[in-house]
């Protein structure tokens, strides 16, 4: 049986779940682990019985490795990849968003295509069980003309979380709400509804203190016509009141909530199904998780992907040129903010302090 040797490169909160899935794959295996952070290093070492580093390009040299899975702050994402895409050749696994530079994102695909190397970015929310019936819903053209995309993001966080890691909350390296916390839904939006034609934000800092936007409210209208809105904060007390997205279209309504879109509140179609029934009861609900539902699917997809050789992509992953399509929407939103104005897409980012500080 072909298996696909794996590499962590950052050994957080994260980490802990992309290694525990990936042992529990029977075509893929823990190879080796890297964090900056020698006592964090020597922890994965230690539990998954693998060697440590605590500089990733020693480890692209020494070990022999097919998937390099990035899991460090989201700011040094793009370098990363570029490096071990360039110098080492290697497969690229990436954890949200992909980057936060525009530039750095679409030369990682371009360098990526151009290697015959697969690079994928994890949007395992794609996997919820609510999210996989409304996208079936949506290819079957029961929504017929979409009208409006809605995107609610109201989470607790509070200070002690973005003074836990000094890279929080920072324009460098974090980015705020949107970037970090509302990535998913800025790609679950395009993925429902389309390409983005432009985007027009307005962003606060309200409660925390910190670089970036605890806050933000974003217009978007689709290349389609329809038109979309992101909510999104960190601000919400005493505690998480929901992660939502609703889709309108002219045959049909539905609202998807819960704490990330793990929840069928609304289900309704003028021209109703047999197994709408079944879908409310049956894929009504997630449990609640703080990292969403489908990582085990979407690593598992991953791995048959890239042992296939890219044959044909499964439902739901995201190539590269997907991460950057989200990216874009969120660089476009804090262009915005900065300039005041709706910004039309595609766009270099000239305001935007996303990726820069």
């Amino acid at each position: 049986m072909k298996t696909l040797k794996f590499a962590l490169i950052g050994c957080g909160r994260i980490a802990s779940r992309h290694s525990r899935i990936l042992t529990s794959i029977p075509e893929a295996r823990l190879t080796a682990v890297c964090d900056i952070n020698p006592e964090k290093a020597k922890a994965f070492s230690h539990q998954f019985e693998v060697p440590w580093y605590t500089d990733f390009r020693k480890m692209l040299e020494r070990e022999e490795i097919d998937v390099v899975d990035i899991l460090t702050p989201s700011g040094t994402h793009g370098k990363i990849a570029l490096e071990a895409i360039r110098r080492f050749n290697k497969h690229i696994l990436v954890e949200k968003p992909i980057a936060l530079l525009l530039s750095e994102a679409r030369q990682m695909v371009e360098v990526a295509n151009q290697r015959g190397l697969h690079l994928i970015t994890v949007v395992q929310n794609r996997f919820n069980l609510p999210v996989v019936k409304l996208r079936k819903a949506l290819e079957a053209g029961r929504f017929g003309k979409l009208i409006l995309g809605s995107a609610r993001l109201y989470w607790c966080r509070r200070q002690d979380y973005y003074e836990a890691d000094p890279w929080r909350g920072t324009w460098a390296m974090d980015g705020g709400v949107l970037a970090n916390q509302a990535c998913h839904y800025v790609d679950m939006l395009q993925w429902m509804m389309g390409p983005v034609k432009s985007v027009f934000a307005k962003a606060n800092r309200s409660l925390i203190n910190m670089e970036a936007e605890d806050t933000i409210v974003a217009v978007l209208k689709f290349e389609s016509g329809a038109l979309g809105t992101i909510e999104a904060t960190v601000c919400a007390r005493p505690k998480d009141l929901e992660g939502s997205l609703t889709i309108i279209g002219e045959k049909g309504t539905v609202e998807l909530g819960g704490f990330a879109m793990n929840k069928i509140n609304l289900w309704n179609f003028e021209e109703p199904l047999p197994e709408d029934e079944i879908v409310q009861e049956k894929y009504h609900e997630n449990p609640p998780d703080v990292y969403g539902f489908g990582h085990h699917q979407y690593l598992q997809k991953v791995v048959e992907y890239i042992l296939k050789d890219g044959t044909t992509l499964p439902y739901g992953l995201a190539l590269g040129e997907e991460g950057v399509r989200a990216l874009e929407i969120i660089q476009a939103a804090y262009e915005s903010v900065e300039r005041g104005e709706e910004v039309t897409l595609p766009f270099v980012p000239e305001k935007s302090r996303l990726g820069v500080g």
